[in-house]
């Protein structure tokens, strides 16, 4: 038995149609995941910013040794940033900082202070 197949005039066409909505998909799935990450990355960069201004008022100091402040902290507690300054905005709030942050906070605070010190004497 012998079968004949007859395809659309316009096959490429819808074929080229389907194709493009299956990248279409992969597309928006892709531009989602993309928002919800610079959504993320926006959150914390706002708690970063406020964590900056709290050790502005409270170190007097610019935003860039507040900031370099709050990396040493990120660093020296092996946390990332945002976890941080999160973590010092809880403390400002009343929950207390942990040990181990608490520790990282004074020996930071060491050293911007004696990096200050160092530069009003040059």
């Amino acid at each position: 038995m012998h079968r004949t197949t007859v395809l659309p005039e316009n096959w490429w066409e819808l074929r080229a149609e389907a194709e493009a909505g299956k990248a279409a998909t992969q597309d928006v799935a892709a531009l989602r995941a993309e928002i919800e990450q610079l959504q993320r990355a926006l959150a914390g960069r706002m708690v970063i910013d406020q964590a900056c201004g709290m050790v502005m008022v409270l170190a007097p100091c610019h935003r860039e040794p507040a900031k370099n402040l709050l990396t040493d902290m990120a660093r020296q507690c092996d946390t990332e940033l945002p976890d941080v300054a999160a973590a010092v905005i809880a403390d400002w709030e009343g929950e207390p900082l942990s040990r181990l942050m608490q520790r990282a906070l004074r020996g930071a605070l060491r050293r911007h202070y004696a990096e200050d010190r160092g530069a009003t004497h040059d």
